[in-house]
């Protein structure tokens, strides 16, 4: 038996990365590993340039059991950018754009950003300190939300220490929601001796925030209703 931190993730709306681009920004159908520990480092009060604080969260592992992935949805948001033969050295960007109005030389350019509703997911993480998560996510340091600040957790966490043989048989000590308790449907994990499942590829796992950097991981994905 294995020691796990489970807990729970459920908001109205949510936005999981993936290749992000200035004009698109789609949303994957399950939170990666770059968000899961991102959301362990904000609890614990770890800044992008705590290189000690993020080293020490990168220490867990990841599994995520896919119960909701709710419904997709798009926003549109408008971005205005200044070309450089139009201002030179502007002191600020408000100086850049102030003067680019009166040149009439501003762009201004239309960018999708995609969401997903009405999601549910269950987290299990191991090795690492979980202990210290657990109490961190009781009572984090900085307030926590699904991939963006516009989308907050809409019901409490529940951490829950508990022993396992795998992550998928840790995953069900999660406590879901009194209003959405959809059952497991899939588990996406790093790589697990008890877990078997056919592997994906995902560019999820950060090796620098200050630099946006991640590089390619191994994912272990489990189709409970298939398996069943």
């Amino acid at each position: 038996m294995q020691s796990f931190l489970v807990f729970t993730l459920s908001a109205g709306i949510a936005s999981m990365g993936g290749n992000a681009g200035n004009e698109i920004r789609g949303s994957l159908s399950w939170p990666g590993r770059s968000a899961i520990l991102g959301m362990v480092a904000s609890a614990r009060g770890f800044d992008r340039a705590d290189v000690n604080g993020q080293e020490d969260v990168a220490q867990h592992s990841v599994a995520v059991g896919i119960h909701d992935t709710g419904t997709s949805f798009t926003d549109f948001h408008t971005v205005q950018s200044v070309p450089r033969a139009a201002v030179k050295h502007p002191a600020t960007r408000g100086d850049a754009l102030a003067l680019a109005r009166r040149s009439r030389a501003e762009e201004t350019t239309l960018t999708r950003r995609d969401y997903r509703t009405g999601v549910l997911y269950s987290v299990a993480l191991w090795g690492g300190d979980v202990e210290a998560v657990h109490a961190a996510l009781l009572r984090p340091a900085h307030a926590l939300f699904l991939g963006r600040k516009s989308c907050p957790l809409n019901a409490p966490l529940c951490p829950v220490l508990t022993k396992a043989k795998s992550p998928k048989d840790a995953l069900v000590a999660a406590v879901l929601p009194y209003w959405n308790n959809a059952p497991l449907l899939s588990v996406a994990s790093d790589p697990h001796p008890r877990l078997k499942g056919r592997k994906i590829t995902r560019s999820d796992d950060p090796t620098c925030r200050q630099r946006w950097e991640f590089r390619n991981r191994t994912v272990t994905v489990l189709d409970i209703i298939q398996e069943s």
